[in-house]
Order: structure tokens, then C-alpha cells, then sequence
């Protein structure tokens, strides 16, 4: 069924560190959004325990329903992670694995896009390789193109302030988060 009016999107951090690139394009999202989206940020993953099944069996996580309930009320998901050793972060990983064991896995359905950032010279296409294979384990309706994957990442931020100055940069996210918009209304 269509979507009809504002479409609003979470935005999920595939990373810890405070100075993160992946955390910088996730702050610079919803000045690029197209102007019928808006795009707000979820809690840290970070508030996740491992995952553990003698944990769960205990009652899942607050963080874990929080997040879930929130990926499943909006209207799309968008992932933004590094690379660590040619796959997605651990905690990321962690995160989804939480996720999915919900009575109502929130991205079964739910339209995704993915950007990652890498200080190297391939932007993270790794981590979005096994990311989209992870999702489609979870039935995650991930948007194929335009693709987001940020190379030398370090000269396309202010290093005083940590926001997003490159113009072509800038355009290939606020082109992609057009399509996700589009993608989504469907």
C-alpha cells in the first residue's frame, strides 16, 4: 500500500567511536532529506547486551523493544556503517541479532538504504555486501541504487567541527535519499 504525506525515517549508527565518519553522515542526513522526509536518529546500539538466548530467555533488552518499535513505526530504515575487517561492525551485527528475535521483527517488509564511510579507498562496499546479505535473512526490502559508499572519508569532513563539506558527497547522498523516498512510497 502506498504511503501517503511526510515520510519519516530512522536512521541506524553501525558505530561506536564518538568521532566516527559513519555518525557524521548520519547527523548530515536530514539537512539532504528530500523535503516530504524527515529523518530522525535511533538510540545507540551500544545499550545492547551481547546477544545471548539465556539472556533473552530472561526478557528482551529495553534498548532492544525501544529500537524496534521505532524501526517498525517508520516509514523506512537507513543504515550507516563502517567497514571493519572486510564485513559490518560487530555490533552492528549484534544489533540485528537482538532485532530480529522481536515477536515482530521491525525490518521484515520495511524499506532499507545503506550508506557506509571508510577511511580507505573502497568506501565500505564489503560491509554492504554482507549487510545486504544479512537483510535479507531479516526480508528487508534494501534499495539497490543509487549506492552510498564514502572513499577517504577524513578529507570530506570539516576535522574542527566533524560535518559533511564535500559538495559531491553531499549530492550522492541527497540523490540516494531522493530515490529511498521514492522507493519507500510504494
Amino acid at each position: 500500500m502506498p504511503v501517503e504525506g511526510p515520510l519519516r525515517f530512522v536512521v541506524l549508527v553501525g558505530s561506536l567511536r564518538g568521532g566516527s565518519f559513519n555518525a557524521a553522515i548520519a547527523r548530515a542526513l536530514p539537512e539532504l532529506a528530500p523535503s516530504d522526509a524527515a529523518i530522525v536518529p535511533l538510540g545507540s546500539i551500544g545499550a545492547f547486551p551481547l546477544y545471548n538466548q539465556d539472556v533473552e530467555k530472561q526478557g528482551l533488552p529495553p534498548a532492544v523493544v525501544a529500537m524496534g518499535e521505532a524501526i517498525a513505526a517508520a516509514d523506512g530504515a537507513i543504515i550507516v556503517t563502517p567497514e571493519y575487517n572486510y564485513s559490518v561492525p560487530g555490533v552492528l551485527k549484534n544489533a540485528i541479532d537482538w532485532l530480529s528475535r522481536l515477536p515482530n521483527p521491525p525490518f521484515a517488509g520495511k524499506p532499507v538504504a545503506i550508506q557506509s564511510a571508510s577511511p580507505g579507498a573502497f568506501g565500505g562496499v564489503r560491509a554492504q555486501h554482507h549487510l545486504r546479505q544479512i537483510l535479507v535473512s531479516q526480508d528487508a526490502r534494501t534499495l539497490a541504487k543509487p549506492e552510498v559508499m564514502i572513499a577517504q572519508a577524513q578529507a570530506k569532513f570539516d576535522e574542527k567541527t566533524g560535518a559533511l563539506t564535500d559538495p559531491r558527497t553531499r549530492e550522492v547522498i541527497a540523490r540516494q535519499l531522493q530515490a529511498f523516498a521514492a522507493f519507500a512510497a510504494r
